[in-house]
């Protein structure tokens, strides 16, 4: 099953296209009864019912492939036969106008549908003539084959929102009465499937909204089809055994986990690379290749065993698709991550750096003002005329700020502080203080 073929029957989900041949439908309510069973010629359904109609075949076939639209297939007993897949094609073969068939299979649906609200099921029949088409994609006017399938829909009904409303005839505004409204499909179906542009009776196209529960008692009982997991479903199972196995530290078992995660994805970019432009298989992640993938993730040996184990009990020969498995929120998380780091190590190296500099510049300015300083002073001794002045100081740079003046007996005097260590001369003789 793949997007193209689904796409193309897709398409044809629409007034001047489709070639519905007839709509069926069963209303269940909450107790299990069918208080409400129809058939209608589809064409002759008034446009404003027919598009919704339509709307609701659409989502049937909608989603993502391999989460929420799977490929079922049939088990077959030792004469090759399948029960369910026999009565889908009696069922289809009578073009939904055996009403015995019709409620056989409404019956089927009821008895084991796990679901406790009102819900409306719609089955849809279909011919299409499916075209040959050229190598480069042009359609001839000539039928391949008939593809002649069925489509089923099961969509909940509920009661709509309580609210105001305004009242025409009345010219009010009132409570509005609350009706029972036909949501969008929960679950559906196409039988056969549409493989390869054209009819595979061995496969049933199933439909999923919530991609976390397909409904597999549907999928086994009514269907009669191998149950499948969905890859939301495959996803979750795969975090929850390698973080149950690796480690009880949540954040061990998380840091583990995402370069699992990285791995895989490198594993799936380096296939990509091999089979550019190829309709390349994509990778089953077999028990071997989760194996290696734990190891070059430095899952030690006993866990991986026990991760092995777990592995193949959880999934079987239902292998997931590596793809399946990678989470592109934590890759994304944490390519976010690491880019948050390496942008606070650069702005912790460029401060260093701007520290450093601003250190340089503080000495150098040092220096000069020390050096402009003392040649100030030299200026300013070269200057003064000793002999216009009584008394002429000479000090070294760092005591003028110690020199100050001072009245000591009624005499203004010049206050020059000595220290012990510190010698100083008058007019050329030492010690004279």
């Amino acid at each position: 099953m793949n997007r193209k073929d689904i796409l193309e029957l897709k398409r044809r989900f629409k007034k001047e296209e489709c070639t519905f041949t007839k709509l069926c439908g069963c209303y269940v309510d909450s107790e299990k009864q069918t208080p409400l069973e129809f058939r209608e010629t589809f064409l002759n359904i008034p446009d404003s019912e027919l598009f919704k109609y339509l709307e609701i075949s659409k989502k049937v076939l909608s989603g993502g492939v391999g989460n929420n639209l799977l490929e079922l297939n049939f088990p077959v007993d030792e004469n090759f036969e399948n029960e369910k897949q026999s009565f889908l094609m009696r069922l289809k073969k009578s073009g939904l106008k055996d009403d015995a068939l019709l409620r056989e299979f409404y019956d089927s649906i009821i008895n084991n549908f796990d679901y406790a609200e009102n819900y409306l099921i719609l089955v849809f029949h279909d011919v299409y003539d499916v075209m040959t088409k050229t190598s480069d994609n042009l359609k001839l006017d000539e039928s391949e084959e008939s593809y002649e399938y069925i489509l089923c829909a099961i969509c909940p009904v509920s009661k709509s929102k309580a609210g105001l409303g305004y009242f025409d005839t009345e010219q009010k505004i009132k409570a509005r009465i609350r009706d029972w409204v036909v949501g969008v499909p929960t679950l559906g179906f196409v039988f056969p499937g549409f493989i390869d542009r054209s009819s595979d009776v061995n496969a049933i196209m199933y439909y999923t909204k919530n991609a976390k529960d397909p409904h597999p008692e549907l999928m086994e009982n009514t269907l009669g089809c191998l149950t499948k997991q969905t890859a939301t479903i495959q996803k979750e199972t795969f975090q929850s055994i390698v973080k149950n196995t690796v480690s009880l530290d949540d954040e061990i078992s998380e840091k583990v986990y995402i370069d699992i995660q990285e791995n895989l994805n490198s594993m799936i970019e380096e296939h990509n690379e091999i089979y550019e432009g190829t309709t390349a298989t994509p990778i089953a992640l077999s028990k071997e290749k989760v194996k290696d993938l734990l190891i070059d993730s430095g899952v030690s040996e006993e866990a991986t065993k026990k991760i092995e184990e777990s592995y193949e009990e959880s999934f079987g020969d239902d292998l997931p698709l590596a793809e399946n498995l990678v989470d592109a929120k934590i890759l994304k998380a944490n390519a976010h991550k690491k880019k948050e780091e390496q942008l606070i190590k650069q702005v912790e190296s460029l401060e260093n750096q701007l520290e450093a500099v601003n250190n340089t510049i503080e000495v150098e300015d040092t220096v000069d003002i020390n050096h402009h300083e003392e040649d100030n002073e030299e200026d300013n001794l070269e200057d003064v005329n000793p002999q216009n002045y009584d008394v002429v100081l000479h000090v070294k740079p760092s005591k003028l700020s110690t020199i100050k003046t001072e009245v000591i007996d009624g005499q203004r005097c010049i206050v020059v502080p000595i220290n012990d260590d510190e010698q100083a001369t008058i007019n050329g003789i030492e010690d004279m203080i």
